[in-house]
């Protein structure tokens, strides 16, 4: 189906082409196949691995203005032992932070296994210049991030500008150097699932190693349905490049019951190779808490209070 990456990039007309040649979603059948795989039950053995799981894929994550060294330094501290009464739980897989945090984040994870991730390309609305968001990733991961969140332009890809999303996506990546390339799609903008799988695609092959459901400033954000598209089209992308991309959903993910949803998701459409910090993350902060409160509950019988942990 595919042509090769230099005759996919070479113009408009051969993105749109394929990626309008994909095939459709059935958006009823999405619909109904989320909210059946969101039923299932988990077993008490099995719901305590699960919890562990999710806490090893959550990005602890802070991105407000009013952000200060000593929020991330207490964020990574966090992250690095989420229940200080308990050093079973474990560390969780990174903290996102701004650009300009990124330097305090490195300092405060040194050698802790925690990565640093930082937003970039004018997050949240992308709206900058391919040099400036290019200068931005190169200042993040000149400081030390590991991994990089980019934005896309929603407005050149909903006016059919595929080659322009395509070429930032690119330019990011090769600023990324050896840090890996989480491509934010902002699904609550892209209005369609069709949308929202071509998107997936062409952040694909414009070589991002994740696909990100959103900035978490956008309502909807990590819907069920548009995490399963996003996971077909990462397992499709395998299937005919060779290639495997990692999955992000990110926003209004805030229960035990959300994460283990999003985890039988994984398992069930794309398999257990996904179910790995490597392949899958969880874009959210206050999740971390609830999955904390749940697991003391199966240790013990009993539910801490509300705030015998942090608020980030």
């Amino acid at each position: 189906m595919t042509p090769s990456l230099a005759d996919v990039a070479s113009s408009n007309v051969a993105l749109r082409n394929l990626l309008h040649g994909l095939p459709g979603v059935d958006r009823v059948g999405a619909d109904q196949r989320a909210a059946m795989l969101g039923t299932r039950s988990i077993k008490t053995t099995s719901k305590a691995l699960a919890i562990d799981l999710a806490i090893r894929m959550v990005d602890l994550t802070t991105l407000e203005g009013a952000d200060t060294p000593g929020k991330v330094r207490a964020l990574c501290a966090k992250a690095v032992r989420p229940d200080p009464g308990d050093p079973s739980v474990p560390k969780v897989a990174a903290v996102c932070v701004y650009p300009d945090m990124v330097s305090r984040a490195v300092e405060a994870l040194a050698g802790s296994g925690v990565r640093v991730a930082s937003v970039a390309t004018a997050f949240p609305s992308g709206r900058s210049s391919l040099e400036v968001k290019v200068a931005e990733t190169a200042f993040a991961v000149g400081a030390g991030a590991d991994e990089i969140d980019m934005v896309i332009d929603r407005g050149a890809f909903l006016s059919g500008d595929y080659l322009k999303v395509f070429e930032e996506i690119a330019a990011v990546k090769a600023a990324c150097g050896t840090a890996h390339l989480k491509v934010i799609l902002e699904t609550g903008e892209l209005a369609t699932y069709d949308n929202v799988r071509r998107a997936a695609w062409l952040a694909m092959l414009a070589g991002g190693d994740f696909v990100k459901t959103s900035t978490g400033k956008v309502q909807p954000a990590a819907t069920l349905p548009v995490t399963l598209v996003m996971l077909e089209a990462v397992r499709d992308f395998l299937s005919i490049t060779g290639r495997k991309v990692g999955v992000k959903p990110a926003g209004g993910i805030k229960t035990t019951k959300d994460a283990i949803k999003m985890l039988v998701l994984v398992n069930e459409t794309v398999g257990d190779g996904w179910l790995d910090p490597d392949w899958f993350r969880l874009g959210a902060s206050s999740v971390l808490n609830d999955l904390l409160m749940q697991r003391q509950k199966l240790a013990t019988g009993r539910y801490a209070g509300p705030d015998y942990f942090t608020l980030d």
